[in-house]
């Protein structure tokens, strides 16, 4: 079997689909291939002689129209020369070439530059690397603006022919698109396509296609492969026809694909290999299938007939990487932001916590769906065993955590584990905000490699998370935010606007929120999108509720966006130039004592939020209600300085002990008794006990022997000690 990535995902890192089905396909004793098909084509795409080709095409075509391609065809020269080096670069090698890319001379600049005033502020803080990195891609972008405008209009860095794809309730339009011509780029792809056909021999090729920018190359693909080698079966499945394609009835679509799977691809993908390997090569009902679509009688048939149960993800492997070329991934910083970057820039190994969401009650949010519905965790030493063998495989220790929203309770049983094994990593993910994330908490995440986080703010109005069922408010999301980013884990916040029943005065209100988070230093990164209606959500199943009327189209392909109405009447569109400007200068941290009607061409109400509303949300007190089950976690180091004999006696009962972190160090003094009792309840608090302390035991073990425990543990003693490892989680 072939497992193919179509173009185009991320340019940095794997896309985890096909290795997550690789390690799977081992634990069956399936033999399998993958290959990240977008990432082959970028290479072969940006080398100097295919570029040099499409300058001289273009010239042909006579398709160079604008100033700016015309410049850049001008240069053409100053473009190729460099390329194979830039490139190279950005893959992580010629480290030293980053001072002469930071010089004005070295690379051509054309529209995409002309942005460099206004991100300069950035280079300080994110270093000469990354200035480098993003003075490269604004290269690379000058010259893919010209290969859209002059060769190709469907390409894109991060997706092709994303438009076709974009809420496609008939599969005509994309029909008809592959009737045409294919594009010089779609020729580039089906030559690489072809060699991998021909050094691996595959009976079976099956494209994950998370997006709806890796739709059309995969059909094109598939088209290639039915056209050249009708002995081949094809097969889809990944994000896009799980969300998208739970209505498909259209049967030309089988022209392409002999199966589409839904959800969870490890049975339905051992199905197939079954169904494809058997000697009897007529599929029909009775066929063993899992969620698989298949034409049965010249219609689509929807094949669900297998008893077996999906495997837990405990029992689908660990993912493998073999035969993806990870040396060849390009690091790119499109926009010079610290956060941003994270999606871009560097090679990270992806893997799960858990399964599906373990809220699953945002309104807004594909709940029905069992991506988000069917909720599984792993346990904690299970994926730091997967992270200890991708490292012996890869070499790379970035791992990003791509759950729907991470478990806290697991985030710190993870944390643990990773700090026992002494593991150096470097992890990310995104989470709820909610209430768990204490600062103890936080600062234990980031003493295990947690660099950010990234979750759902929404719409920062307490009346609309409730109605979003978010099950927080602004004032828990602004203390989970600063506890985070105190401990020096970075925070991206999505946020939305347009939500159904969403006034222009809680739009406003929202960005002031969000404006005092970035200003109180809270909030590093954030985005603001536009409220979208999905056929699965709660909102999209029950719209009535909400008081939207959905624009109902007839569904033969594709059916997840819809089209509606909000009975308010507002345009919340024309908010959005506005908002994306303000967020973008807020996080080059600008433009806070600008009134909020200065980012709008339109008259807008004053904001209702008082000036320092976040400010006073951060400095409420917090009741001192311990819970008797909270785990202590002793991450310092501490031990008793000797006794000076010339200035203590040796009656003298008080001790010294001498605290050190990785950044500081202290000293504190208690009587001798107690101070044994202290080292002994640290050290059984300590990260590599694996015995939990519980503050119930320790309140409990102390009360026994000394008496009241509230006087030690608000102590100066306890606070220098909490300043220095001791967490209370």
């Amino acid at each position: 079997m072939l497992l193919i990535t179509p173009p185009f995902t991320q340019l940095n890192t794997p896309y985890p689909a096909t290795s997550s089905l690789k390690g799977f396909l081992n634990t069956i004793g399936v033999s399998s291939f993958q290959i990240d098909l977008g990432l082959e084509v970028f290479l072969k795409l940006f080398c100097k002689e295919t570029l040099n080709e499409l300058f001289s095409l273009a010239n042909r075509q006579g398709s160079i129209k604008s100033k700016n391609a015309q410049g850049i065809y001008e240069l053409k020269d100053a473009y190729l020369n460099p390329l194979a080096d830039v490139i190279s670069f950005l893959q992580g090698n010629q480290q030293t070439l980053a001072r002469l890319i930071c010089t004005e001379s070295f690379l051509p600049q054309a529209s995409r530059f002309h942005q460099l005033e206004d991100v300069d502020w950035a280079f300080g803080s994110m270093g000469l690397q990354d200035k480098a990195k993003h003075l490269a891609t604004l290269y690379l972008e000058d010259i893919s603006d010209f290969i859209i405008e002059c060769i190709d209009a469907n390409f894109g860095f991060s997706r092709y022919a994303e438009r076709l794809g974009i809420s496609a309730n008939s599969f005509d339009e994309i029909y008809e698109q592959l009737q045409l011509t294919p594009s010089y780029i779609d020729e580039l792809t089906v030559q690489i396509l072809e060699k991998h056909i021909r050094e691996f021999n595959p009976k079976c090729i099956c494209f994950s296609v998370p997006f709806p920018g890796n739709l059309f190359s995969a059909l094109r693909c598939a088209k290639y492969i039915k056209a050249h080698y009708p002995g081949i079966k094809t097969a889809m499945g990944g994000g896009f026809p799980n969300t998208e394609l739970r209505s498909l009835t259209d049967t030309r679509v089988f022209e392409f694909f002999d199966f589409i799977s839904l959800d969870d691809g490890a049975l339905p993908l051992e199905l197939i290999h079954k169904a494809v390997f058997s000697a009897d090569d007529e599929i029909n009902p009775n066929t063993e299938f899992k969620r698989t679509y298949h034409l049965h009688q010249g219609a689509v048939y929807f094949n669900n007939n297998s008893n077996k149960k999906d495997y837990k993800l405990v029992d689908c492997g660990t993912p493998d990487y073999t035969d993806l070329l990870l040396n060849k991934y390009v690091s790119v910083i499109e926009i010079a932001n610290p956060m941003h970057s994270l999606w871009s820039d560097g090679r990270w190994n992806k893997l799960t916590m858990a399964h599906g969401c373990y809220w699953a009650q945002c309104t807004f949010c594909d709940t029905s769906l069992d991506y988000i519905k069917s909720y599984e965790a792993l346990d904690a030493v299970f994926i730091v065993n997967q992270i200890e063998a991708i490292i012996k495989q890869t070499g790379e220790r970035g791992f990003h955590f791509v759950d729907e929203a991470a478990p806290p309770a697991l985030m710190k049983a993870l944390a643990i584990e990773i700090l026992r094994r002494n593991l150096t990593i470097t992890w990310w993910t995104n989470i709820r905000f909610e209430k768990s994330f204490t600062a103890d908490l936080c600062k234990l995440l980031q003493a295990s490699g947690c660099i950010a986080v990234s979750g759902g703010i929404e719409v920062a109005s307490d009346r609309l998370l409730k109605l979003i069922k978010k099950g927080v408010t602004v004032e828990q999301v602004a203390q989970v935010c600063n506890n985070f980013t105190e401990s020096g884990i970075m925070v991206h916040a999505y946020l939305m606007y347009g939500f159904p029943t969403q006034t222009i005065q809680e739009t406003i209100d929202s960005l002031e929120m969000v404006r005092q988070m970035f200003e109180l230093g809270i909030l590093q990164s954030g985005f603001w999108h536009q409220f979208a209606l999905t056929a699965h959500s709660p909102i999209g199943l029950n719209s009535k509720e909400y008081n939207i009327k959905p624009n109902l189209e007839e569904i033969s392909f594709a059916n997840n966006d819809i089209q509606f109405k909000d009975t308010t009447g507002i345009d919340h569109s024309k908010f959005s130039f506005g908002l994306k400007k303000s967020i973008y200068n807020f996080m080059q941290g600008v433009g806070f004592d600008l009134p909020l009607n200065e980012w709008f061409n339109f008259k807008i109400p004053r904001t209702r939020i008082k000036n320092r509303y976040i400010y006073s949300c951060l400095t409420t007190r917090q009741a001192f209600n311990i819970k008797e089950t909270a785990e202590l976690i002793w991450l310092g180091n501490i031990k008793e300085q000797p006794t000076d004999s010339n200035t203590q006696s040796k009656d003298d009962t008080n001790r010294t002990f001498l605290i050190r972190s990785k950044t500081q160090e202290a000293e504190i003094s208690m009587n001798a008794n107690q101070g044994k009792w202290l080292l002994e309840a640290l050290m059984k608090a300590s990260i590599n006990n694996k015995q939990s302390l519980h503050f119930g035991q320790m309140q409990l073990d102390y009360e026994q022997q000394f008496g009241n425990f509230d006087l030690l543990w608000y102590s100066k003693t306890i606070s220098t000690l909490k300043e220095n490892g001791l967490l209370l989680i």
